[in-house]
């Protein structure tokens, strides 16, 4: 039998923001809480998927480990106290739940923004990890292929992934593209509220452009840049960066502008500026336009564009489900499958075995070519009396009665006496 594939989960459906950060793991974390599960609990199949929005666990595992696992995770991030925070974790530990909510989480259908363009690389990342670490097994792999397959067909097949479908990516997304004339864009991102991270999260796997952050406690705008490709400026340093820079994007909290007309006279603008104001209420002055070389976009432009690239988004789930639907069949019918290939492996070896037994009776006398001939013959012949027992063995898999046709080329072919004489 297949062994049950389960899942623990705390995600932005179960947790707010404050206790998921809490759990969250990177990269070197992940590895490290991988490599104590295997020896913890003897699990040979792990997969850790820790993003911003989630922290899950899919692992293979007769019995369940969930609970377990919940308080290895919470001991291994120093949270001691487990009655405060084990609520907030999800539990599947019926395979077909588990396969779904992963379809689902692979393909975007469970993100915070419908379709997110990040997470099936960031479940790559994982099953990467993973693999190097020898915990994905035939199971995940066949898995996780899976997957891919269904997520480039939703690519190719649906208007699932077009467009920009959050204010934060559309940012981005027109980053990209004002960039594109450019020799060496160089962006500034000024603010690190929520939505000043969530830009600075789109565009971590990004290379268009050299990106300075900006932030009044430079502390916060350090810890957002570590382990990323980012400068860090100091905020008094607001207006030589902003000389310096290609592209403007600023979510800083302000009363009042503070760019303004007459701010930008003041500087030395050497080349074309692109802003982009994020904030509410705004942090650039409307007029900047009037000065020559300026051009302004604010939220409004990039709301709508989001709203658009969402309502195509939200149009195409009933195709992504059915994608989903054809894959997850598809897996469980290789899964079946893989419940009776110990049998055609037996059946195999028992059929081969009574052919070279056969043919030793009668190799006296014979010379090389016509013992070679004799193989080949021979060895045809087994290839053509097992074809039929496997695809009908394969199809009563998918009717999920193969249990009876084990029972029928065991006692045929004696396949158990054969399993005790291989060992």
């Amino acid at each position: 039998m297949i062994t049950p594939f389960k899942l623990v989960s705390i995600s932005h459906r179960s947790a707010p923001l404050t206790i998921r950060e809490m759990v969250s793991m990177n990269e070197e974390e992940s590895r490290a809480f991988t490599l104590k599960c295997k020896d913890l609990f003897g699990l040979q199949e792990l997969l850790i998927v820790s993003t911003c929005n989630r922290t899950e666990l899919y692992y293979t595992s007769p019995e369940s480990i969930s609970n377990d696992l919940i308080k290895a995770l919470l001991i291994e991030k120093g949270l001691t106290n487990i009655t405060d925070y084990v609520h907030y974790f999800v539990q599947m530990n019926e395979t077909s739940d588990s396969l779904k909510h992963l379809f689902e989480v692979a393909t975007g259908l469970q993100s915070k923004v419908v379709g997110d363009l990040q997470i099936p690389n960031q479940i790559k990342r994982a099953y990467q990890l993973a693999a190097d670490l020898n915990m994905a097994g035939p199971y995940l792999h066949r898995l996780m292929h899976t997957i891919f397959y269904s997520n480039k067909r939703v690519a190719q097949e649906t208007s699932f992934r077009d467009g920009a479908a959050s204010v934060s990516y559309a940012t981005v997304a027109l980053a990209e593209e004002l960039s594109q004339a450019l020799a060496a864009p160089k962006v500034l991102i000024l603010g690190l509220g929520e939505i000043g991270i969530d830009v600075c999260k789109n565009l971590e796997d990004k290379d268009f452009a050299e990106v300075t952050v900006m932030n009044r406690t430079i502390e916060k705008a350090e810890r957002v840049a570590q382990g990323k490709n980012f400068r860090v400026a100091p905020f008094d340093d607001m207006c030589q960066e902003i000389e310096a820079a290609d592209i403007i994007i600023s979510s800083i909290r302000t009363d009042s502008p503070i760019i303004t007309q007459e701010n930008l006279k003041a500087m030395q603008l050497l080349s074309f500026k692109y802003f982009i104001d994020l904030s509410v209420p705004r942090s650039i002055e409307e007029g900047v336009e009037k000065v020559s070389g300026v051009l302004l976009y604010n939220i409004d432009t990039l709301k709508e564009r989001a709203d658009e690239a969402l309502a195509a988004r939200m149009a195409s789930i009933p195709d992504v489900c059915v994608i989903i639907e054809e894959s997850i069949e598809s897996f469980n019918d290789w899964s079946k499958e893989m419940e009776v290939s110990p049998t055609i492996h037996k059946l195999k070896g028992a059929l081969e075995q009574i052919r070279k037994e056969e043919i030793n009776r009668h190799l006296k006398g014979l010379s090389a070519e016509e013992v070679e001939k004799l193989e080949k013959i021979t060895a045809s012949l087994v290839q053509k009396i097992i074809k039929q027992p496997i695809i009908h063995l394969k199809a009563a898999c998918k009717r999920g009665d193969s249990e009876a046709m084990v029972d029928v080329l065991n006692d045929l072919f004696n396949l158990e006496q054969f399993e005790e004489h291989e060992s």
